[in-house]
């Protein structure tokens, strides 16, 4: 997949259609690339780049020199990656997919809530759209949205379930009061659901000494290749947790 997905990319005209006429593409170095990119992403930098060239996100050409040589198409795609790991916390391999299904033709599935795209490579509208999806939820729309009781917000902020970001709350808080709602419907609320939090800071200390080689290196590619382990580990722990807790309940059939 990977290979025809690289050849697809590369295979994208010079040209593009703006108003009814044709116009050549421009080409950008990496450091007009960041330039575009900066203000947006402050933290995207020339070896975080070429780490997504590396894992085939984006394949730039190259000159016969090999220094490499962007056009449109690829700032596009590099909005889109960032776009969604900084907006919906996405693995690359899960971004790799929807790039992928774009490449083939397709539609992609399983976009996250609120994006939708066509068969076509992304585009400056789709990248807004993106950016448009970093959530900043005040007090209200959290309790609206997560249809919690502003009782039960209050208590998830006061045992340090949720807690806000200055005046607002992001798509995190929301994850935790949506399912804190629905467990209040079982009974149990945030006093008994502190194990969950403790469980969570454990887990994250034992991912951050995992990544803790990479991470403290202060390249771009290094740090992107921390938060993608991290992320992973992060999907093995919530799998071996769920496979624990399901195993448990399967003996009480027994």
């Amino acid at each position: 997949m990977a290979s025809s997905a690289a050849s697809a990319r590369r295979s994208l005209p010079d040209v593009r259609v703006h108003r009814g006429r044709t116009a050549p593409q421009v080409i950008f170095n990496i450091g007009e690339v960041l330039a575009q990119l900066t203000e947006d992403f402050p933290s995207v930098t020339a070896s975080k780049i070429r780490f997504y060239e590396e894992k085939g996100l984006i394949t730039p050409q190259r000159t016969p020199a090999g220094y490499r040589q962007f056009r449109e198409p690829d700032v596009e795609r590099l909005r889109f990656v960032l776009a969604l790991q900084r907006d919906h916390y996405l693995p690359l391999k899960v971004i790799r997919g929807y790039l992928d299904a774009i490449d083939r033709g397709e539609g992609p599935e399983n976009l996250p809530p609120g994006v939708s795209i066509a068969p076509r490579m992304v585009s400056d509208e789709l990248a807004l759209e993106l950016k448009s999806r970093a959530r900043r939820l005040t007090p209200e729309q959290l309790r609206v949205e997560s249809g919690a009781s502003a009782e039960l917000l209050s208590s998830l902020v006061s045992f340090g379930l949720i807690a806000a970001q200055e005046d607002h709350f992001d798509d995190h808080a929301l994850r935790v009061a949506k399912a804190c709602t629905a467990l209040s419907a079982h009974g149990l609320e945030p006093r008994h659901l502190r194990p969950f939090q403790a469980a969570a800071e454990r887990e994250f200390g034992l991912v951050e000494r995992v990544v803790a080689p990479l991470s403290s290196r202060r390249d771009g590619a290094s740090q992107a290749r921390a938060a993608e382990t991290a992320r992973e580990i992060s999907e093995l722990c919530l799998g071996l947790h769920s496979a624990l807790v399901q195993d448990r309940i399967a003996r009480m059939d027994r």
